[in-house]
């Protein structure tokens, strides 16, 4: 019913394809994901859904699962955020995103890519052992792009430099971009636990657990809470 009063909306797409998904309906979700991702090419939690996806429709489906798939609708430009000034409207109003002038796309373009190339040189820095250094990588790429997947790898390095509260905060930052995100869950469940927040810490295993019931560091950390 959203997506008939806006069509392409982000929100309802990522949440259609989440209880497709639920439902183990899995092309649709994939769809779903796909249009998402026309959209918005840097929502983490449309990539993290394609990839799912793709994995559970090739078991189901083999290799010829693509055959099978629904049409996935083509989203017209003027519905694509991706190269879009960020409105000054309230937060939650429903306007069409405005376009950006002519050029400002590969400017962002660009600006995506160094930020993918700092991601990774952070990542390098934290397989050396060199928290600080990556956590400086870290936060230059997400001046240029805020990605899930940075905040969490941060996240690791405040967790590892002893910075629980900022630790915390970059999990919170990363699960508003992907709710469902364990690393993110686990990660804040950690700093909240040596902030002595356990309830907290309890809540966010809990919610782990949900989506991924058998992961073993999770029942571990859990076992520490109720004893702590």
């Amino acid at each position: 019913s959203a997506l008939e009063l806006v069509p392409f909306g982000i929100k309802p797409l990522l949440r259609r394809a989440a209880a497709y998904e639920a439902l183990e309906r899995y092309s649709l979700a994939y769809v779903d994901y796909k249009t998402a991702l026309q959209v918005d090419c840097s929502v983490q939690a449309a990539h993290d859904g394609v990839n799912r996806m793709t994995k559970a429709l090739l078991e189901k489906d083999g290799v010829n699962w693509r055959q099978k798939l629904p049409p996935i609708p083509t989203v017209p430009v003027s519905a694509q955020t991706r190269w879009s000034v960020p409105s000054a409207q309230a937060p939650g109003a429903n306007t069409a995103p405005a376009t950006a002038p002519q050029g400002e796309g590969d400017k962002t373009a660009a600006g995506m890519e160094r930020a993918r190339i700092l991601k990774e040189e952070g990542n390098e820095f934290v397989k050396k052992g060199n928290h600080k250094k990556a956590v400086e990588k870290y936060s230059e790429s997400l001046k240029l792009n805020k990605e899930c997947a940075t905040y969490t790898n941060r996240a690791l390095c405040y967790l590892t430099l002893k910075q629980y509260k900022e630790a915390a905060q970059d999990c919170t930052e990363a699960l508003k971009l992907d709710p469902k995100n364990v690393k993110a869950l686990y990660r804040r469940a950690q700093a909240l636990k040596e902030l002595k927040d356990y309830k907290a810490s309890i809540a966010d295993i809990k919610s782990l657990l949900k989506t991924e019931p058998k992961n073993t560091a999770a029942l571990r950390l859990l076992q520490e809470l109720n004893r702590a």
